[in-house]
């Protein structure tokens, strides 16, 4: 029989209703809201807000001040870096890195939710890319750092640029 080892942090508020796996750590001052759903092996480190409706899988690593606005799946093995911001309906595949400072979107420019990124698995994700409302980004997909993604992206691909292009292999 295994046994339990969650770890929780000072300050951090944690709703009865959020469901906790095994050997769990989360760090100080995070904020884990209703219906919110962390996989075995997870560790979330400090000022962490994770918005009602938000799945994470197990062995993934959510770095400090990353927030999810709720409604969002993210995958096993998954890293997400500093700063990140996970906008509703946004989903993230297993086994994909995510760079300081990415931004989703979900609410086009009437402001009506469109629903947020689906990024696949195995993808790399460069720091400061903005990954706008209902795209797609295919497996083993390569996002350039400071690249804006308006459109859906192909599998086994590289994008760069604002907006991002697919680079072409020479």
């Amino acid at each position: 029989m295994s046994v339990t080892t969650n770890l929780i942090g000072q300050f951090s508020v944690i709703s009865p209703n959020a469901k906790i796996g095994n050997n769990v750590k989360i760090g100080n001052f995070c904020v884990i809201h209703d219906n919110v759903e962390i996989g075995d092996d997870t560790e979330i480190k400090d000022y962490v807000e994770l918005r009602s409706g938000t799945i994470v899988g197990h062995n993934t690593i959510i770095d400090s001040r990353v927030s999810s606005s709720g409604n969002c799946k993210i995958g096993n093995n998954v890293t997400l870096r500093y700063d990140s911001i996970i906008a509703r309906g946004c989903e993230i595949g297993d086994n994909t890195y995510v760079c300081p400072r990415v931004m989703t979107n979900n609410l086009d420019t009437g402001g009506h939710q469109i629903g947020g990124a689906k990024i696949g698995s195995n993808c790399f994700i460069g720091t400061n890319a903005v990954l706008q409302h209902g795209i797609t980004i295919g497996d083993h997909v390569i996002i350039g750092a400071m690249s804006f993604v308006n459109k859906d992206c192909e599998s086994n691909s590289t994008y760069i640029g604002i907006p991002a292009q697919k680079k072409l292999n020479k």
